[in-house]
């Protein structure tokens, strides 16, 4: 990878002596073209990350972070939490195949049980809300028993956990784990002295409520603020806010001094119409700014817990192309996957921001409203697609105007076909959670690719 190498090189020769920051990157692999472990990890050097968050415990991963000086987070699968809920030696069995054979030449810090479990409402994961925090106190028996006591075990939740959030003092948890979940897993996090772990964006709730949040408050750009009225306290960022909100949940519940570790946190570099405010300038702006936040000296904190430091992965290492749902999904990277930045950025908080290159102009900041079109993108595989257009048309009525002599039939090519299928199916689907997405294979327009006596269903946003 030539790129990959003058990447190293520019990165190698502008570093200089580094500080302490708190700041980590999360280390995804849902992406069938990234670099190599061995190169992904030469570029988490180049870039100074001191930690790397995994979501899992992968062998050759492990192996090769082994004598780095990377403070390294790995992760038991959601589908494995029940059998260590329910039996002691599935759980030794997990620590000794997964921590023995790496730590600690491997610098293994915390131990994530499951991710985003109390996110999932189906049957089967409503019993994993009840086997989490069991899989949890096994996990960490199973670390004593190794007579391992530095690893921290936690698990990594979104903020749908919380019922409310606004203002942060009115916070509480979901009244559907309150007692049965939330309860003891922070008494489980406060008697070994752990973090709670959050998956925290402001991006979502901006882009959902734009005509009524600011930009600026949610990129750290402090040119507003919010006071909470139950406390007096002023927020200048939406980040601050959701991290108080947790804080005011736990002291409810009895439990007002469990540290915070921000598990993932970005901004979109790219997205799709209907998902305002996803654009390099946004994202590097966020990034910057948030690293600039989290690594300051002294510590900043938020305005409940102000000067406590906050230990913050950022999502995510590279874009990942195989990500399913959203476009946005597939664009919170930090570099291609070629390995070049996406846009700079300095993780060690050194580097003013002034001193970085000039970015692309925001475009798409406003709220699109209007009719949208779902169709297949531009060079797509042709064999692909006719899976994928196959798909959607069963059942639903979704393609009865592609039949022979019907008004959409011609022309006979899989492309327009597809297109016809993806924008139908969106249009009759969406109001049950379908995206226009077909494994990468479509995209969103505004533009109407209707012809001659063939309209395509729209879906407005």
């Amino acid at each position: 990878m030539v790129l990959l190498a003058i990447f190293l090189f520019s990165i190698l020769s502008l570093s200089r002596a580094g500080t302490s920051t708190q700041i980590g990157v999360n280390y995804g692999q849902l992406g069938n073209n990234l670099p190599s472990p061995r190169q992904s990890i030469e570029l988490l050097k180049a870039m100074k990350v001191q930690s790397v968050k995994l979501y899992d415990a992968n062998p050759e991963i492990l192996n090769l972070l082994s004598s780095t000086k990377f403070q390294v987070s790995i992760m038991v699968a959601n589908h494995e939490i029940s059998g260590i809920a329910t039996n002691q030696s599935i759980a030794d069995e997990w620590v000794r195949n997964n921590v023995l054979p790496y730590y600690p030449e491997t610098s293994i810090r915390f131990l994530l049980v499951g991710n985003e479990i109390l996110s999932y409402y189906t049957e089967e994961a409503r019993q994993m809300w009840l086997d989490l925090v069991p899989a949890m106190r096994r996990i960490k028996k199973s670390l004593r028993a190794q007579s391992i006591r530095d690893i921290r075990v936690g698990t990594p939740l979104a903020m749908d956990v919380l019922q409310s959030s606004f203002p942060p003092s009115n916070a509480m948890f979901r009244s559907d784990i309150r007692e049965s979940v939330m309860k003891p897993m922070l008494r489980f996090l406060d008697r070994t002295e752990s973090f709670f772990f959050v998956d925290v964006y402001p991006y979502f709730p901006w882009s959902s409520n734009s005509y009524n949040i600011s930009l600026d408050f949610a990129l750290f750009r402090g040119n507003s603020s919010v006071i909470d009225p139950g406390t007096g306290l002023i927020y200048t960022n939406l980040l601050d806010q959701m991290l108080d909100s947790l804080i005011f949940a736990m002291s409810k519940l009895g439990y007002p001094n469990i540290r915070l570790v921000i598990a993932e946190t970005g901004w979109p570099n790219s997205g799709d119409i209907a998902e305002p405010g996803a654009n390099i300038f946004n994202a590097a702006t966020y990034n910057r700014n948030l690293v600039q936040r989290m690594s300051a000296e002294p510590r900043i904190g938020t305005p409940a817990r102000p000067g406590v430091a906050i230990p913050t992965f950022i999502f995510s290492l590279f874009d990942e192309n195989q990500k399913p749902g959203l476009v946005t999904e597939r664009h919170w990277g930090l570099l291609h996957p070629d390995g070049t930045p996406i846009y700079e950025i300095d993780l060690t908080g050194i580097r003013a921001m002034s001193d970085s290159a000039p970015l692309p102009a925001a475009e798409n900041n406003v709220q699109y409203k209007g009719k949208a079109w779902c169709v297949a993108v531009k060079g797509a595989n042709l064999t692909e697609l006719a899976a994928a257009l196959s798909s959607a048309c069963e059942g639903n009525g979704t393609c009865e105007a592609l039949a022979p002599g019907k008004e959409c039939y011609q022309p006979v090519s899989i492309t327009w076909h597809a297109s016809y299928a993806f924008s139908s199916y969106w249009a009759k689907s969406k109001s049950k959670g379908a995206t226009c997405y077909f494994n990468g294979l479509a995209k969103q327009t505004t533009r109407n690719p209707s012809r001659d006596s063939c309209n395509f269903p729209s879906v407005t946003l």
